[in-house]
């Protein structure tokens, strides 16, 4: 058994795309891919399944090369210990649940009593022990789901894909059925690869976030530090900050010209400043008062945000400020509108650019 029972340096060539992107993963560790469209997630993901051939680089499972140009060596899909679920479950249309279930272990050599041993073992583990002879057009999203990941497990995976697992549910169901996965995910001794866009389903089901844009690694780490320092704008949104890159000096860090922001957290060099939407407040004129830093702004956008609104500003940095509803009646805040923007330097987060 290797440390890491994924180790992969997975390079693609497309077109005028390049995914190049590192990533080893252990046994029992669930790490999310995590990135905007057409970062290069699902490429990724191909390539490990054996659906996308490297151009460079290598896919090793448990110190065995599946994939490794430079030498020659390509192992097929159907001859990986990998399991697969599709954002589409992909579920055989004409076959019953259990026998979707048990074609992974005929396939890997069980004969037909053994392998439908498995799968009904499988399915009785997910829950569905009831719906075994139930077709995929019977079976609710959810249930089509976890037959999916029964399919996939079936096989007892060393490597376990999911692509978009719970993309294709409802908001109930997905609640349901994201509870129902982290409780299998934790239970599986082998290496986890989740491809996702929904930053909640990384934060709950995985252990270590890798954020992707294009095609490279921008950012990687648990979630506490990945949500803490986010990296990139991308990175930014999913967490719910205003982040913006400049030059710090002390407790200053220039973010713009004419634009400097006074900030909790003392740096020098080239730097972060990140700070919540709520934290800013918006006035109709130059506030006096306690020192914080203020800046003129044009609204941009307002739009409904949970119980308040999240109004979108432009000026020297682009920010985006959340107010109640009253604050928008009382200022007025229409696109176009002139007002200023502040925040407290309490309240922001800054931390080197490196």
């Amino acid at each position: 058994m290797t440390a890491h029972l994924l180790d992969a340096h997975l390079v693609v060539d497309r077109g005028g795309f390049r995914l190049d992107v590192p990533l080893r993963v252990a046994a029992g560790e669930v790490v999310a891919l995590l990135g905007p469209n057409g970062a290069g997630k699902t490429t990724a993901l191909r390539a490990l399944a054996g659906l996308q051939p490297l151009t460079a680089g290598h896919v090793t499972v448990d110190g065995t090369d599946l994939d490794r140009p430079d030498r020659r060596a390509f192992t097929a899909t159907e001859r990986r210990s990998v399991g697969v679920v599709f954002q589409d479950y992909l579920l055989f249309p004409h076959l019953t649940a259990l026998d979707n279930v048990a074609f992974g272990p005929r396939r890997h050599g069980a004969d037909r009593r053994s392998a439908r041993e498995t799968a009904r073992a499988w399915l009785d583990r997910v829950g569905l022990a009831e719906h075994a002879h139930r077709r995929p057009r019977q079976l609710s999203g959810g249930q089509a789901q976890r037959v999916a990941l029964a399919r996939a497990l079936a096989v007892a995976p060393a490597l376990l894909l999911l692509d978009e697992p719970l993309a294709a549910l409802d908001a109930r169901t997905r609640l349901d059925t994201r509870a129902e996965l982290h409780r299998h995910l934790a239970a599986h001794p082998g290496a986890t690869v989740l491809v996702t866009h929904d930053p909640l389903d990384a934060l709950v089901l995985a252990d270590r976030l890798v954020i992707v844009e294009g095609g490279r690694v921008v950012q990687e780490g648990d979630a506490a530090s990945v949500t803490a320092r986010p990296r990139t704008d991308y990175v930014a949104r999913l967490v719910g900050l205003n982040l913006h890159r400049g030059r710090a000096e002390g407790h200053g860090v220039r973010v713009a010209d004419g634009l400097v922001l006074t900030v909790a957290d003392r740096l020098d060099g080239d730097a972060f400043v990140a700070f919540r939407p709520s934290a800013v407040a918006l006035h109709p004129a130059r506030p006096d008062g306690s020192p914080r830093n203020t800046w003129p702004a044009t609204v941009a956008g307002v739009q409904r945000h949970g119980d308040n609104l999240r109004v979108q500003l432009d000026g020297p940095i682009t920010v985006a400020a959340d107010v109640t509803p009253a604050a928008v009646a009382a200022l007025r805040l229409v696109p176009g509108q002139r007002v200023w923007a502040a925040v407290k330097a309490a309240e922001t987060h800054a931390y080197p650019a490196v």
